[in-house]
């Protein structure tokens, strides 16, 4: 029986940032898979805190990658918005991206899942900024994503409402106040989960 392969490109959010690696939902997406037997090997992640999308694209460009993944996840934006960059040069930089993906899964969209970018504004780390400013800018950038989504026909899957739950309830958020806990990581992990399932031969 084949065991399915899995790469998460992303940033801080896809490393799980001050979590176990395993709570991070990259991990805790193969555990639900497993778990509904479905074999998948550990999942290859190519992430890193601080990353943009062109630093991330960057990477992909200098390492050697496995020919074929039989699923992606792409999460990324946040620093982009965080830095105060613009979203013009993001969509072009996402779209290289999402291709990328894309030919990772040999040129198969479905295997492909874009997630949204979290709004870190609600975090205590931004008490001193504008959360107003913040998720309007973080909604313009998913913005961006989610038409990119639909243009290349891969996933979307969106979690920034679920991360604004955080405003309200600390227990969604990991030590360092600003990334997530594992249980706000799970609930990624399952949306994630339930696209990858209907796309599974």
């Amino acid at each position: 029986m084949k065991i399915n392969s899995l790469i998460c490109l992303g940033d801080s959010y896809t490393i799980g940032e001050s979590l176990p690696l395993n709570e991070s939902f990259p991990y805790q997406l193969v555990q639900l898979l497993r778990k509904n037997e479905h074999r998948f090997y550990a999942p290859e992640i190519v992430a890193k805190t601080g990353w943009t999308s062109f630093e991330l694209l960057a990477q992909l460009e200098q390492i050697k990658l496995n020919s074929n993944y039989d699923f992606a996840t792409l999460l990324i934006g946040v620093n982009n918005q965080y830095r105060g960059l613009s979203t013009t040069d993001f969509a072009i930089d996402f779209e290289v991206l999402l291709r990328k993906a894309i030919a990772l899964v040999g040129n198969t969209p479905k295997k492909v899942v874009v997630i949204s970018i979290p709004d870190w504004g609600v975090t205590p780390f931004a008490k001193d900024s504008d959360a107003t400013k913040i998720a309007n800018e973080i909604n313009a950038y998913n913005g961006v994503c989610e038409l990119a989504a639909q243009k290349y026909q891969v996933n979307y899957v969106s979690i920034t409402n679920d991360t604004r739950l955080a405003a309200n309830d600390i227990s969604l958020l990991a030590n360092d106040q600003l990334h997530y806990a594992a249980k706000e990581h799970a609930i990624w992990a399952t949306k994630v989960f339930n696209e990858v399932v209907k796309n599974i031969i």
